[in-house]
Formats: structure tokens, C-alpha cells, sequence
């Protein structure tokens, strides 16, 4: 049997009836220019508009053997923050920290990022706020915002629903690259603290606070001396210029650099460290922000737990010859990136790679 088309030959069907306004599309790539114009370097050639950005190369053929670095990320669920809290132009941030500060760790200079937003209902005003804070995060990161794409998903997203992602380029000589195979024993490890929690483990900490807690994002907490939802839309701080600028002042001694993401610090600085070495994390070397310590004790969240969860107030992690340690902490404290020396490399013996010991005060 075949379905009957009498009545509907009269109907017309558009694809903003399906729900998605082409119009409302143009209008957020409208509101977003003056944002992405900021986000800009003399290398990128052409505006917005095309089909795909395009970056001059030639600058960097004074390199011995350039090498192009690639990452790519998203934020994960503190979008669901966002969300609730009204607030979209500082995810944007948090994106680009995901994305450029996984370049840097392996001495890369990123050059240029590009976004992906998907959406149930474009807002035009809600995604040009989305991306000015993408563009503010590549500004501070010293790189450019070429290209992006914004997608309706009607049926797959609510209205007010979305996601984020992006994609970045950077450029290291073969000769600067940084990693495990440059790390030596008495190495000194040099902590750069968190802003907050960054952009990992917002699973478990919307869990703890609107599940467990049943708090909401306007939930004024003594401790925090401001709201959950303040606390956890912090956005991400990023190190890219302050590495690079720490690579340039010690070219040799810089060893490797540990970005403290999903996993937390044990998990991640093992990544760089090789197989015939371990590290010693010292917790007496720094107390951990309010915010770890409060989810710990409103969830029943174990310290095991938490340290493999969250970067517990170090975001990045700088592996250098101890003869520059002092002088590594000084350069990034004058750029107002608040380090400490934290632990050193040893020589291996039976254990786990990184080993995290002591208490933290108080």
C-alpha cells in the first residue's frame, strides 16, 4: 500500500521549516566579524568568508626542518554551565586552552585555530558571544581565528543546546621539540597555577554540586566567596605565550612541558617523562583551591579520585635543567603566571612513573 500525497501537493516545505534560518546564520557571521578581526596576524591571508583560511608560511622558512603541530579538543561538558548560567562568552576561552596549549607542550608557536559550533537553534546573539570568546582566547594565545563553521541541528539538539570544538596549527623547528627524550634526571619541575578547574572532570563536579549538593548555578558558597556557577565558568588560563617566552629565555634547558587536562597531574606529566625515569610530585609545595577541597567533601570525592580527575590548582607543568629552576619560576611570576618549583625527575625504580607525596598545607 502506498501512502497518499492528496492534500499535501499544496504545502510548502522550506528548510526554515525544518527549523534552519539561513538568515539567522548570516546574521551571527554579521555579529562575529569585529570579534575575529581582533584575533588576527600579519601571516593570515584574506577575511572570512571563503571556503577555508588561508596562512602564509613564508616567515617560517628560516626554520632548519619546520614541523607542523596539530591538535584538536572541546570542552566537554562545562557547556552545560554555560548554558545555565546564560553566560557563552567565555567558553570560547576555555576551547582555545584546549586546543593551543596542547600545541605549545611540544615547543609549538600556534599559528592559527579554526571552530566548529553545533547548535539546536541558532541565536545569532548566543553564538557571536561563543566566538568573540574563541577569538579572545586566540588573542591571548598569539594566534589567528582563519575559519570557523556554525551547524543547526534541529530534532538532534534542543534550541538551547550546543557544542563546541575546534582544531589548531603550530610550527616547531625538529630541532626544538620538546619531550620525554630531552628529560634528565634531577630535572626540576616547575608548577603554573590553575585559574580553577579548567575544562576536565565537569562530570563529576556537576554531579557533586547539582546532584549531590542540589545547588544551583546562583548558589552563593562562603568558601568560593562567589557562586557555583562563577566558580565552575572560571575560564581556562592560557600558557601558550608564557611557554614559549620560557623556551626562548632557556633553549637547552627547557626539557618538556606537561599540560594538566583530563587524568590529572600524575597521568599527564608521565607523558613526558621516559621509561628509565620517574617523578616526585611534593603537595607541601602548594595548597590546592577551595574548589577541590569543597567537592571532596560535599561528594565524598577520595584524594585518589580527585588527583586523577582534576589538575588540582597546577595547570601546566615545566620539566627544565635545575640550574634554571629559580629563574624559570621568576620569568613566569613577572608575566604574572603565579610557579613554584614542585618536584624533580630521579632515576626509576619499581613503582608508578609519577608519585605524588606529602600533604598539602593546612
Amino acid at each position: 500500500m502506498t501512502a497518499s500525497l492528496e492534500g499535501s501537493q499544496h504545502v510548502r516545505t522550506t528548510y526554515e521549516s525544518a527549523g534552519v534560518s539561513v538568515e539567522e546564520g548570516n546574521r551571527a557571521v554579521e555579529l562575529m566579524k569585529a570579534s575575529i578581526a581582533r584575533a588576527t596576524r600579519p601571516e593570515v591571508v584574506g577575511g572570512i568568508g571563503g571556503f577555508a583560511g588561508l596562512f602564509d608560511l613564508t616567515p617560517y622558512t628560516r626554520l632548519r626542518k619546520p614541523l607542523l603541530a596539530s591538535s584538536t579538543d572541546g570542552v566537554g561538558t562545562k557547556v552545560d554551565v554555560a548554558r545555565r548560567m546564560g553566560v557563552h562568552d567565555t567558553i570560547g576561552i576555555d576551547l582555545v586552552a584546549m586546543v593551543l596549549d596542547d600545541l605549545v607542550v611540544c615547543g609549538a608557536e600556534p599559528l592559527f585555530m579554526t571552530d566548529y559550533i553545533a547548535t539546536g537553534k541558532v541565536y545569532p546573539e548566543k553564538i557571536a558571544a561563543i566566538v568573540s570568546g574563541i577569538a579572545e582566547g586566540c588573542r591571548l594565545a598569539g594566534a589567528a581565528l582563519v575559519g570557523g563553521e556554525t551547524a543547526e541541528h534541529p530534532g538532534l539538539l534542543e534550541p538551547d543546546e550546543y557544542d563546541v570544538a575546534g582544531a589548531g596549527t603550530g610550527i616547531v623547528d625538529a630541532d626544538d621539540v620538546l619531550g620525554a627524550e630531552r628529560v634528565r634526571p634531577g630535572d626540576a619541575l616547575i608548577a603554573m597555577a590553575s585559574s580553577g578547574l579548567h575544562s576536565n572532570g565537569y562530570s563529576l563536579a556537576r554531579h557533586v554540586f547539582f546532584t549531590i549538593a542540589g545547588w544551583d548555578v546562583d548558589h552563593d558558597v562562603d568558601g568560593l566567596g562567589r557562586t557555583v556557577g562563577e566558580e565552575l565558568l572560571e575560564p581556562t588560563r592560557i600558557y601558550s605565550l608564557d611557554c614559549l617566552a620560557l623556551a626562548r629565555s632557556h633553549r637547552e634547558q627547557l626539557h618538556a612541558l606537561s599540560h594538566i587536562t583530563g587524568g590529572g597531574l600524575a597521568e599527564n606529566l608521565s607523558r613526558v617523562i621516559p621509561a628509565h625515569l620517574a617523578a616526585t610530585i611534593d603537595r607541601t609545595t602548594w595548597t590546592p583551591l577551595p574548589v577541590f577541597a569543597l567537592m571532596g567533601e560535599l561528594g565524598g570525592v577520595m584524594r585518589d579520585d580527585l588527583e586523577s580527575t582534576f589538575n588540582q590548582g597546577i595547570g601546566m607543568i615545566a620539566v627544565v635543567d635545575p640550574s634554571v629552576a629559580d629563574e624559570s619560576v621568576r620569568l613566569l611570576v613577572e608575566r604574572g603566571i603565579p610557579a613554584w618549583v614542585c618536584g624533580e625527575v630521579r632515576t626509576a625504580s619499581e613503582g608508578p612513573t609519577v608519585t605524588l607525596v606529602g600533604d598539602h598545607p593546612g
